[in-house]
């Protein structure tokens, strides 16, 4: 049984040297550790990685941008608080959020919480030599997963929220880089195809992308899409659990094209391959066949994947483009144009696979539900050589690091 899996399994020996701070100068010229279809593990540069693909081969990236999430108010008495913004509650939805003009409620990560027993906190934002604006932040109320709900509110409409958090944030890079963020981090921790603001913590492995790689996948006749997942603080929440059977996974927003599903739907009827940039592209694509077997069925909520819906008896027995066709007829039936879902998705071994054939992911933390994707995707135990190799070359691991090429 999948829920009986044991995490201490998947650990292994990570050195805190092997975890850079900062990411090489020129992004594409990062290693690139290849596993073939055949099992054979070999090193290549990622500039070079249109060459190591198949032909015709369909690339798909999460074009979510990571926002200055991190924002730090005081109190009249002079205590610091820092609010981490982690999805929007009213308006619920990121974009008209960000356009809010007066006030909006986000979900939050309280840091110093027990100084802010109540009342109003403030941030005071110089916007240039003559103005400042005024932020305040009110605690609504406490969830039960210990974050807050928080109304923020500001004096002058001329600002949104988006612009506030902007000017007035910082990126928020992963707690195991253990510093503060710099601003060097606003350019380094984004894809240079990022465009949907949304997430707290950047797509990875896309960060090795450059204008000339996407030229150099164009040269040799791929193609590239775009999904939108918003990467949550979960991702970073370590289980710690026996099992993984009593590990909650996150739940994300995403969003996909009636383009895109066409594209697969093309693709995988043509049997040519789709890679995956990164487990948020590996966990938007992989959960589109239960949206779509639901749609089929005419089940209630078929837009939220929860965690454990690949593993029922029900999901085994559907056909993949049967199950985006049913997604494509709802999108043309109620004429829409971009589909709007969340996924918890969990993916580990004995997951069945049935949208991607290849992906690009950098190397995980031990004991990660992002290990339990890579070695479902691998099967078996093949990820321990592949780990075991990174390590004795003096691969760079997890955010900043270096990447990896893994085909079925």
């Amino acid at each position: 049984m999948v829920k009986e899996i044991k995490i201490e399994e998947f650990d292994y020996s990570l050195p805190e040297g092997r975890i850079p701070v900062h990411p090489l100068e020129k992004r594409d010229e990062c290693r690139l550790l290849v596993r073939s279809p055949q099992g054979r593990i070999y090193h290549r540069k990622f500039v070079n990685l249109a060459d190591l693909l198949p032909p015709a081969s369909l690339l798909v990236c999460n074009d979510t941008k990571v926002i200055n999430a991190r924002l730090q108010f005081h109190k009249d008495s002079g205590a610091a608080i820092e609010l981490f913004l982690l999805e929007p509650v009213d308006p619920s939805d990121y974009a008209l959020n960000f356009q809010s003009k007066k006030e909006c409620v986000w979900k939050c990560l309280v840091g110093n919480s027990k100084k802010w027993k109540e009342g109003k906190i403030y941030l005071n934002l110089n916007v240039d030599e003559s103005s400042t604006l005024m932020i305040a932040a009110e605690r609504v109320r406490l969830l039960d997963d210990g974050a807050s709900e928080v109304r923020f509110s500001w004096d002058n409409i001329d600002f949104t929220f988006g612009r506030i958090i902007e000017m007035a944030g910082k990126i928020p890079i992963p707690p195991y880089l253990n510093r503060e963020s710099e601003d060097s981090d606003r350019e380094d921790y984004q894809t240079v195809y990022a465009r949907v603001n949304g997430s707290v913590a950047a797509p990875t492995a896309g960060l090795h992308f450059t204008p000339q790689v996407f030229e150099s996948l164009e040269a040799h006749g791929d193609s590239v899409a775009k999904v939108t997942l918003h990467v949550g603080a979960g991702t970073f929440r370590p289980v710690k659990s026996d099992t993984i059977g009593d590990h909650a996974m996150h739940s994300e927003p995403f969003s996909v094209t009636n383009q895109l599903i066409r594209q697969l739907i093309e693709w995988k009827t043509a049997g040519k391959p789709i890679i995956a940039v990164g487990t948020t592209s590996v966990r938007t694509l992989e959960s589109l066949p239960y949206i779509g077997i639901a749609l089929g069925r005419g089940e209630e909520n078929p837009f939220i994947v929860n965690q454990w819906d690949p593993y029922g008896d029900k999901t085994n027995d559907f056909d993949t483009v049967r199950s985006l066709q049913y997604i494509l007829e709802w999108m043309d039936k109620n004429k829409v144009d971009t589909l709007r879902a969340s996924t918890s998705i969990m993916i580990a071994p004995g997951f069945k696979w049935r949208i991607v054939d290849g992906m690009v992911t950098n190397f995980h933390q031990p004991k990660s539900t992002l290990l339990l994707l890579v070695s479902s995707f691998l099967g078996g135990d093949s990820w321990r050589p592949l780990y075991e190799e990174a390590l004795s070359n003096s691969y760079r691991f997890l955010s900043y690091g270096d990447a990896s090429l893994l085909l079925h």
